[in-house]
């Protein structure tokens, strides 16, 4: 079998005398990705260097549009997000994804009044640091902040959503009592989404569930494994109660 869940942190139960996860080549996930925002250039790349040795990966954007559209996009694992940024500032760009997502959130500013620290965490910042700090202390922030709030996903043998039920053992589905075959890629899609009801997963964190983390292909090959998975295992492809579209982002299965 493949690799799946490249986007997932999860094990599996083994029987007696059945191999481990690890051999049956389920990976247990990629490093965190962290999302800065910051319009300081030569702050990002500090920060940038200390986070990549400590073994994240790291994305940056100068601006908080920029900051709304890569978090659509290509969802973090955390983000460290500076409050004074040229147009949208850093409180509407907070607001903006937790309208969409819980993700980490770590405050990074010169300000220090007390009441937009209080403004920050009633946003559901997890973290606030305050400028001028030292590159370790963001590192060590981050860590502790993803210790916190980075949960493992256990996925069982056997993974029932609504009507679907998914056999990883014996690689097959059934919906609404019904066998359903299916490829590896489509089979892999089903398991990567069902085992998260209710998150969204943009195209590129589901073709590295299906191909591994360098699939280099095209994004929108997953469109066309989504039409055909709907076309197996939904009722009326055009009314999917499944596997929803998540406009600007990608696809999520239903949370029941």
């Amino acid at each position: 079998m493949r690799q799946i869940g490249r986007l997932l942190a999860f094990s599996l139960q083994p029987q007696a005398g059945e191999s481990t996860p690890s051999e049956r080549h389920y990976n247990l996930g990629m490093s965190p990705k962290i999302l800065i925002v910051e319009d300081e250039i030569e702050l990002v790349k500090v920060i940038r260097d200390y986070l990549e040795k400590a073994g994240f990966r790291v994305d940056s954007v100068g601006d908080g549009a920029s900051a709304v559209s890569a978090f659509q996009h290509n969802p973090p694992d955390l983000v460290l997000l500076d409050l004074n940024l040229p147009g949208m500032d850093g409180l509407d760009v907070a607001r903006e994804i937790r309208r969409i997502n819980d993700v980490p959130i770590i405050m990074v500013t010169a300000r220090v009044e007390e009441t937009d620290k209080l403004i920050g965490l009633e946003l559901g910042a997890d973290d606030y640091i305050t400028k001028p700090f030292s590159p370790r202390e963001v590192v060590a922030r981050v860590r502790a902040v993803l210790r916190r709030t980075q949960k493992q996903i256990t996925i069982p043998e056997i993974i029932e959503a609504g009507d679907v039920a998914v056999d990883l053992l014996r690689h097959t589905v059934n919906v609404t009592g019904q066998s359903v075959e299916l490829t590896p890629t489509e089979f892999d899609l089903l398991v990567a989404m069902a085992s998260q009801p209710g998150r969204a997963f943009n195209r590129m964190q589901l073709l590295e569930a299906t191909q591994g983390e360098a699939y280099e292909g095209y994004e929108r090959t997953v469109d066309a494994h989504i039409k055909n998975l709907r076309a197996k295992i939904e009722a009326d492809p055009k009314e999917p109660k499944f596997i929803e579209t998540v406009f600007g982002v990608g696809y999520r299965f239903r949370d029941e």
